[in-house]
């Protein structure tokens, strides 16, 4: 039996190996202590009864039975998950379009592009604010123009049939974002492929649906998870949308816990009710439906996405 050979640094590779160790160990410091550490941490907690003081008691699988009774639990999901089911696909939607918006031949077109950029770069908790005056029931702007239109006003903020579909709305601010990774896969299809249609008699609409769609499909895919991943986690325009903290600092949730969403109930899990262990639990339950939705759009994805060469 042949011995596998040893693996041996050469002089050089030792020498080049002491010189990186000195810039990379700054990073790798810091993954250790501040990513894979918490991560581990956290997952020892979500198997413990822990208040944030003191230490923790070992508790099995308390935690994770526990949310199977939890209403709030189950509430705080289904918001969740109508959020991001609505949110996603509108906002792919929204940045397709921005992106062919900005991929026109017209002069200063470098403006509207900034333009349209410059909202998903501004701080969210802002917008937020912003966003509450614009849906101000009373004053605000929204409703203002739905008067002009003869259309009734809604109360974006107050009902709850509305307030998830506020912050669909509110997420739309951050599509410029997406739209420049659209607006570089547009300018990335070949114009031959749009003369020749033209040559066939094909009209924008076919052109889009029968070129551009299909072979901007592996950035639609990637759009997709990415913003699946952002919507599970939504948690800062809830919070702002809710008001904060109300009288005696108990955090609100909207109109029938509307804007209770699953980050939002963590918070409150571990701030509020002080139930470390149990926010842990709820981080990883929300790890594992992250993973099993992106890997379930994945496989979705072999039906509908055209990679360039296959």
């Amino acid at each position: 039996m042949i011995a596998a050979p040893r693996f041996r640094l050469s002089a050089d590779d030792r020498r080049n190996l002491r010189t990186a160790l000195p810039f990379i160990a700054p990073w790798i410091v810091g993954f250790f202590a501040f990513t894979l550490y918490p991560i581990v941490y956290s997952l020892y907690l979500s198997f413990t009864h822990y208040s944030g003081f003191g230490d923790a008691t070992p508790a099995g699988f308390e935690n994770y039975q526990h949310m199977v009774s939890d209403s709030l639990f189950w509430q705080s999901l289904g918001n969740t998950l109508y959020y991001t089911a609505l949110a996603v696909p509108v906002g792919v939607v929204v940045a397709i379009v921005l992106a062919l918006m900005m991929n026109q031949n017209v002069r200063e077109v470098a403006i509207y592009r900034a333009a349209f950029y410059v909202p998903s770069i501004l701080p969210l908790f802002a917008l937020t604010f912003i966003f509450i005056v614009l849906l101000n029931p009373g004053f605000g702007l929204v409703d203002y123009v739905l008067g002009l239109v003869g259309l009734p006003a809604v109360n974006w903020l107050g009902d709850a049939l509305w307030t998830k579909i506020s912050i669909v709305l509110l997420a739309q601010l951050g599509a410029g974002g997406p739209a420049l990774i659209f607006l570089a896969s547009l300018r990335a299809v070949p114009a031959e492929l749009y003369e020749a249609a033209r040559l066939e008699g094909a009209g924008p609409l076919r052109r889009f649906y029968k070129i551009t769609l299909p072979l901007i499909t592996p950035v639609i895919l990637f759009d997709l998870i990415y913003g699946t991943i952002l919507g599970v986690q939504i948690f800062t325009p809830a919070y702002v949308l809710a008001g904060g903290t109300s009288g005696g600092g108990a955090y609100t949730t909207g109109p029938e816990n509307s804007l209770l969403f699953y980050v939002f109930y963590l918070y409150k899990s571990a701030f509020q009710y002080s139930d470390m262990g149990y926010a842990a639990a709820l981080a990883w339950v929300l790890f594992v439906i992250s993973v099993v939705l992106s890997f379930a759009i994945l496989r979705w994805s072999r039906q509908w996405v055209h990679y360039e060469g296959a």
